[in-house]
């Protein structure tokens, strides 16, 4: 018989293969897991809201299915947490605001409704920063949350809970959403692979575009739904259940020609690979810089890739980004939440929100877009691949939105973002690998990106790296120091 421990660090692929040959019930797997919940939660605040009762009752659900014959889904039985921006029928959705920190949604986003049709079991809601308008983990409502690598340091936003349970073995899959990295930099922060699929692939709805909740909506263009694991593998599965197209979200993919499981197959030799190592433009910590480019030999030396440097060669987009994300966002709402509830909302947010936005910042913002867009279709006409660090620093303490200084570079706190929110205004899928880990311990993160709407070229070079370079077996010290 399995052990708590070892339960809780089995992948969803093996949990679900157990259960559903009933080596493991899903009660018995439920219960491994809200015990380490239980002993970590004084120590990261990963879940905003737990919810211990319902997880219970959806895995009796499940191993009554499966003891009496019926058919199961196939995340039957597996523990997730859900990304507290995404709305969850009868289970609060606080969103890191005052202003929804009683708020109980009375239908589930799209994501949350197919994972439960699977057979998911909801562990609770991961916190996030107010509105996901931040890449840490802290918010005027919760404990800020902490990354198990390094309790005084950030697990990185905005899917902070997310990353930091999945790192320390609470449920091997947690949902996220990403606009501008957010699900890719709590995966590099923590140690975790990271998937931001095509945009469209996972629909977005409601939560993320619907007028009704006020401050809520917002991010149309650039939001991405996608997993937050411990492997390649993993994060496939969820795909498996969780894309698809939905009238409901005009952006949303039809059904893909593929199979997400079997697309991670395959080796590498001959793909043409791109290495930008910094934009040409950012300041990269010299640790990181070193860390990523060992990274990036593995793909040359050992998958037999034909690797060059190359830039895309435009000028910093983020004033662009941060414009196309407040023109996206619901202005009018959060700006009447402010008012209603002074001195609550977030500093950083009540502050984008007086800035005097013209409409327009708003076309000029649009048209550098397409210029980013324009010369990453002329990048990747040429490779295959582009790999760049998923982020210029290691995590930095909590309560910071970003590091002051880059390799002796005074930056704006944004900065250490340079190289995920480009994916963001492109849609390209990307996704995020452990590269390794500095002289303290801490992860860091290689992006791997693919063409337009190329997902199976980056689970299958995501795999191959896996396979090169395994990760899955080092986990955060603090689990020893808890005897877990």
């Amino acid at each position: 018989m399995a052990t708590h421990n070892e339960i809780c660090r089995m992948d969803a692929v093996t949990l679900a293969a157990h259960i559903r040959a009933k080596r493991l019930s899903a009660v018995e797997v439920v219960e491994a897991v809200l015990a380490r919940m239980e002993r970590l939660e004084p120590h990261l605040h990963a879940f905003c809201t737990p919810t211990p009762d319902l997880a219970r009752v959806q895995a009796r659900r499940v191993e009554a299915d499966i003891m009496a014959g019926r058919p199961v889904g196939a995340l039957a039985g597996v523990p997730v947490g859900h990304k507290d921006l995404l709305l969850t029928r009868g289970v609060r959705t606080a969103s890191g605001s005052y202003a929804y920190r009683d708020f109980v949604p009375d239908e589930d986003d799209l994501v949350v409704e197919r994972m439960r049709a699977a057979g998911a079991v909801m562990l609770g809601k991961t916190n996030v920063p107010e509105f996901g308008y931040s890449p840490t983990g802290h918010n005027p409502v919760f404990e800020t949350t902490r990354n198990p690598w390094n309790t005084a340091l950030t697990p990185g936003g905005s899917s902070a809970g997310s990353g930091a349970a999945v790192a320390a073995g609470v449920g091997p899959i947690a949902t996220g959403s990403d606009g501008g990295g957010s699900v890719r930099i709590p995966a590099s922060f923590c140690g975790l692979y990271g998937l931001k699929p095509s945009m469209g692939r996972i629909p977005l709805y409601p939560g993320a575009r619907d007028e009704r909740y006020p401050g809520v909506s917002g991010w149309e263009s650039v939001e991405h739904i996608g997993p937050l694991s411990r492997t390649v593998a993993d994060a496939a599965l969820m795909m498996s259940v969780a894309a698809g197209p939905d009238m409901r979200d005009r952006h949303s993919l039809p059904r893909a020609d593929f199979d997400w499981m079997e697309c991670m197959r395959g080796d590498l030799r001959g793909v043409r690979v791109a290495y930008s190592a910094d934009w040409g433009y950012a300041a990269v910590d010299p640790e990181v810089r070193r860390i990523v480019g060992n990274a990036v030999r593995v793909f040359e030396r050992d998958l037999g890739c034909v690797v060059e440097e190359a830039n895309p060669g435009w000028e910093d987009p983020f004033p662009a980004f941060f414009a196309i994300i407040m023109a996206e966002s619901d202005l009018r709402g959060m700006r009447e939440l402010a008012a209603k509830y002074p001195g609550r909302m977030s500093g950083h947010l009540a502050d984008w929100l007086a800035i005097p936005w013209t409409a327009e910042d708003f076309t000029n913002a649009n048209m550098a877009r397409k210029a980013v867009v324009r010369k990453m279709a002329s990048l990747m006409a040429r490779y295959e691949l582009l790999l760049t660090p998923t982020l210029a620093v290691p995590p930095f303490p909590i309560h910071m939105q970003g590091p002051e200084k880059i390799d002796g570079r005074y930056v704006r706190p944004a900065e250490f973002l340079a190289f995920t929110f480009p994916m963001n205004l492109t849609g390209q899928p990307a996704a995020t690998v452990p590269a390794g880990w500095t002289a303290d311990g801490l992860p860091v993160g290689l992006q791997i990106v693919g063409r337009h709407l190329d997902d199976p070229m980056v689970l299958r070079a995501s795999a191959a790296f896996e396979a090169a370079s395994p990760w899955r077996d080092k986990w955060p010290p603090l689990l020893a120091e808890l005897g877990l």
